[in-house]
């Protein structure tokens, strides 16, 4: 085996859950205390204030916006258009825009409290370009993503690594769903010098890149690294440092991920009909245990095969444990194909850590790989992941995503030795 793959197994092996682990460490978290997740630059920088008339400032909104705030145990919820391990909104998103009209050359944040664009870096000859795509020259945007960890590890700890990673395919999930209603495509890039770029955006080890999309017009041009260090700003009110999770992100961050040939999808959405949902897109807490139509899964698994736009690529495989499809033998599925009869509902509620919506769903999904860059693997997870949400949610059946399940034990039911980097289910 390759050392990028040892590397990448050991880090999600150290993660895993077991009946036992959960038993010993429960996980109490005192929720007054959480860590602020939102990042603000101070007052004195440039803004832009977002104006979702304006076709290139919904396109931006639209990749982070709030969606809905409400009052969750007398404290403030506000969810956005990218769903969260626990609420926690490790991620945070930059945009480089160059040749906009309207807008200065530069490299902004996404201040999602606010609904404003923070130039952070005004750029002359030099752009993030350099450590993507070097030769080459963006006239539109470069969207990075990074993860403000302690976000995520202030209550899941070790385990913060993988949502981390799987919060991020989200958040670019969001990011394809608005080029896709703004008409743009966007290309994913995951493989690129990210150490240098959290060096000369100032992260200091609080947070750190993990991927990127590009989209705009692409050009044969050298641009140069960014000629000054970009000032420092906590994501976080206040830090404590997790090493495992500095260490694993340091070890993945080197591997290269398998490639594939560029192709865009092809959706057939009603456009007007793919905005409300990617405005409404909820979590569900629990089903009625209602069947959903043949017809529906069939759509949804198809949507599910369509490309991912990027050349840095990792092959995820989808394991369905269907439990109400009408017309479908309740059993386990490699996509349609039925791999074992039964009914697993119970079995799937055990092992999802004794979540009754992995028991009460139409299907319960677990995403498997057998990677060689961890990283990639585990963002690509949550990219599908946010096309099964948009999907589901289009048609009415509603979805959530599970990151805790007993990994062992999980892939003793789907018959695999790959490693399981994600569950989700759907249902009514």
């Amino acid at each position: 085996m390759l050392q990028s793959q040892i590397s990448g197994r050991v880090h999600h092996d150290a993660t895993k859950h077991s009946y036992l682990s959960v038993q010993i460490d429960p996980n109490y978290v005192d929720p007054s205390i959480q860590p602020s997740p939102f990042k603000v630059y101070p007052k004195f920088y440039r803004r832009v204030k977002l104006n979702l008339n304006n076709p290139v400032h919904s396109f931006i909104s639209l990749t982070s916006t709030i969606t809905l705030e409400k009052v969750y145990k007398d404290d403030p919820l506000k969810l956005r258009v990218n769903p969260s391990a626990g609420a926690l909104y490790p991620t945070e998103v930059y945009v480089q825009v160059r040749s906009i009209e309207g807008i200065v050359d530069g490299i902004y944040h996404l201040e999602v409290e606010n609904n404003y664009l923070t130039l952070i870096y005004e750029l002359i000859d030099d752009g993030l370009e350099s450590y993507i795509i070097p030769g080459k020259s963006i006239n539109g945007f470069i969207f990075l993503i990074s993860c403000v960890y302690y976000r995520s590890s202030w209550k899941y700890q070790n385990r913060s690594m993988r949502y981390c990673l799987l919060d991020s395919g989200h958040h670019l999930g969001a990011i394809a769903a608005s080029a896709y209603l703004h008409n743009r495509d966007i290309q994913l890039i995951f493989d690129f010098d990210k150490f240098a770029l959290n060096s000369n955006l100032g992260f200091e080890n609080k947070e750190f890149i993990t991927a990127c999309a590009v989209s705009g017009e692409l050009q044969d041009k050298k641009i140069r690294r960014l000629r000054l260090k970009v000032p420092f700003v906590c994501g976080t009110d206040y830090f404590e440092s997790n090493q495992f999770i500095e260490d694993s992100y340091q070890a993945t961050a080197v591997q290269k991920s398998r490639q594939q040939k560029l192709a865009q999808p092809k959706f057939d959405f009603d456009k007007d009909k793919f905005y409300q949902t990617v405005w409404n897109r909820r979590s569900i807490r629990r089903f009625r245990k209602e069947s959903i139509s043949q017809e529906d899964y069939l759509y949804i698994v198809q949507q599910l095969e369509q490309s991912i736009p990027t050349e840095n690529y990792e092959q995820i495989e989808i394991y369905s444990v269907v439990h109400r499809v009408e017309g479908m033998i309740p059993g386990l599925y490699k996509g349609t194909y039925l791999v074992k009869t039964g009914n697993f509902s119970e079995k799937t509620g055990y092992l999802c850590i004794n979540q009754a919506i992995a028991k009460d769903s139409a299907v319960t999904l677990f995403f498997v790989s057998d990677y060689l860059n961890y990283q990639t693997a585990m963002q690509i997870a949550g990219f599908i992941g946010q096309r099964l949400y948009l999907t589901s949610n289009y048609l009415g059946i509603q979805c959530s995503g599970i990151g805790a399940y007993y990994d062992d034990e999980t892939q003793e039911l789907l018959e695999t030795n790959k490693d399981v980097l994600y569950g989700m289910v759907i249902g009514r």
